[in-house]
């Protein structure tokens, strides 16, 4: 053992009259293991919170959506076959989006209706995965012509129109057929509800309705077209570059959005969040740094005459200030330590167990979901053992800078 490290520890073993400085250094190491730990958790918590939400949102919504200028996507067969042949796109369907009011005994309420092949979507599994009740192959056609008369409703909406499966409702397209005195008459139809899904984010749950790709298009006269293809791909973080590559082997005529670009706002938000919160509670990881630097000041000060013999037996500055880093850093590194244990506990429990429960019509979430990521423990790490090196450099550059004639004049 070099004798650096056998006089640092040597310091750590405290007697009777340096009580003091031990708790000083006990209330040090706390500190750090409480940042670390604190760290740990809020970051697990908030990559729980972006994960979560990432998968709701694609539960409901498809990685790209192909959009056709004008409007109306009349030859979307062909546009669907060059789709499919585009590297990375697992599959596409075509979809149809338009506002509607749904009436019932109960209530009015505005929705937002979505026609989907069944066939298409069971195989994706956009729906299929959030339904609660109900089977999604009830909205299968009857024949040529003969569009189902059904519909499947979000939880949250059919709770507040107060239906139920079997129940029947009025569907009410506002732009409707022109009338003899050139004026616009709601479209009205009734539907049978056959389903209801839950995908956990109240804003799909109260909004969205679902019937067959040709029932939307006999009710809102679309004819044979949609309103755009909805396409998943193998990496939804390479979405970006499989949009461009559609449009590139489309031609001009069309417009693509990825989930990243429609979601932009929310995950900025979270990521700018999770960024605030990493800075504020790396304070905690400071204010315990500048108890090791006091704690290390008032170490140099009680042995100042031994820094002066060891001076006197020909111990250099620089081995001098290696004694007092090696101080800080095991108080800083053991309380990491001790941080990074009491974390992981914490994230386990909480991940086990889920006994913090949020209400969902807030936060979108039942749950405090949990998710580590190694880049982030390995960040806190380093940080903690960071700031604590940098917290022993003044103590240690104090303690190289002892006069040994002035220390042990009065020896």
């Amino acid at each position: 053992m070099a004798y650096e490290t056998f006089i640092a520890w040597r310091y750590f073993k405290a007697k009777r009259k340096r009580a003091f400085i031990s708790l000083i250094t006990v209330i040090s190491l706390a500190g750090v293991a409480v940042g670390v730990m604190a760290l740990i958790v809020v970051l697990a918590v908030m990559s729980g919170v972006q994960e979560t939400w990432k998968a709701k949102i694609l539960g409901v919504n498809s990685h790209i959506v192909l959009l056709q200028f004008g409007g109306i996507m009349e030859g979307w067969p062909a546009a669907l076959s060059k789709v499919e042949a585009v590297d990375g796109v697992v599959s596409a369907e075509p979809f149809i989006y338009s506002q509607v009011m749904i009436s019932t005994l109960g209530g009015v309420s505005g929705a937002v209706l979505r026609g989907v092949d069944p066939v298409l979507t069971a195989r994706v599994g956009y729906l299929a995965g959030n339904l609660t009740k109900g089977r999604l192959d009830l909205l299968t056609d009857a024949g040529p012509g003969r569009p189902a008369d059904a519909i499947i409703l979000g939880q949250e909406m059919a709770a507040n129109l107060g239906v139920m499966v079997g129940d029947r409702i009025n569907v009410i397209a506002p732009l409707g057929r022109i009338t003899p005195l050139g004026g616009r008459a709601p479209r009205t139809r009734s539907l049978t509800v056959v389903g209801l899904f839950k995908s956990g984010m109240y804003e799909y749950d109260s909004t969205l309705a679902y019937v067959s790709i040709t029932q939307a298009q006999d009710f809102l006269s679309l004819g044979s077209g949609v309103t755009g293809l909805e396409i998943k791909v193998k990496d939804i973080y390479r979405a970006d570059k499989v949009k461009k590559a559609i449009l590139a082997r489309l031609g001009e005529g069309f417009w693509a959005r990825d989930w990243m670009e429609m979601n932009h706002n929310l995950f900025w938000a979270l990521r700018l969040e999770k960024l605030a919160m990493f800075v504020i509670l790396m304070l905690i990881v400071m204010v315990a740094a500048f108890n090791i630097v006091s704690t290390l000041i008032i170490v140099v000060m009680e042995k100042s005459r031994d820094i002066a013999i060891l001076k006197s037996m020909g111990a250099t500055d620089l081995s001098v200030m290696k004694i007092f880093v090696m101080q800080g850093v095991v108080i800083g590194g053991v309380g990491t330590l001790f941080g990074l244990l009491g974390g992981l506990a914490v994230c386990r429990l909480l991940a086990r167990y889920q006994f913090i429960q949020l209400p969902s019509d807030i936060y979108y979430l039942d749950r405090l979901p949990v998710r580590m990521e190694t880049l982030d423990v390995s960040l806190v790490i380093l940080m903690a053992v960071g700031i604590s090196f940098l917290a022993t450099l003044y103590p240690a550059w104090r303690a190289s800078r002892v006069n040994p004639v002035e220390a042990l004049r009065y020896e």
